[in-house]
């Protein structure tokens, strides 16, 4: 199988309120919310696609943009391999961003790279919550760390 988009990061002000138009636009469904050191936020999906809608919590967080920068943030990647992956978008001219592959516990990682142009691009072998690397309807990635996470929605 070939490597899949299969994750899109979008930075708003407010996810909650931009996930109602998604889910009522299209008819993307919520599979669950983020609330961590970087950003809160709603993930929606397709069946397909994930869609995360991010309000991140600080400038160094969202990377060079800043935390007050509205659009897309990054896309994602769901590789065959993240070893040979990673060395493949390097070779390409990638730079390493952040992220590691954990040794073993959480299966849910992503590895940040930056295109030419300063893009983020997430890889990962592991997928998304929501996600299906096949296009298989509800096949679903892995399930999300806190399925009944309810994001902290104060300051927003």
């Amino acid at each position: 199988m070939a490597n899949k988009l299969r994750h899109i990061a979008i930075s708003v002000p407010d996810p909650w309120k931009t996930a109602e138009f998604y889910q009522q636009a299209f008819g993307f469904k919520k599979v669950g919310e983020t609330d961590s050191s970087l950003a809160r936020g709603v993930y929606l999906s397709d069946g397909t696609m994930s869609l995360a809608l991010l309000n991140y919590k600080t400038d160094e967080a969202a990377g060079d943009r800043g935390r007050d920068y509205v659009g897309l943030h990054h896309i994602g990647v769901w590789v065959d391999n993240i070893v040979d992956a990673r060395r493949e978008v390097e070779q390409a001219g990638g730079q390493y961003y952040m992220g590691e592959v954990p040794v073993k516990g959480n299966i849910f990682y992503e590895v940040k790279y930056k295109d030419p142009d300063g893009v983020i691009c997430d890889l990962t072998d592991h997928g998304w919550g929501g996600a299906s690397k096949d296009g298989a309807q509800d096949a679903g990635g892995p399930a999300l760390r806190h399925p009944d996470l309810k994001a902290d929605r104060s300051g927003l």
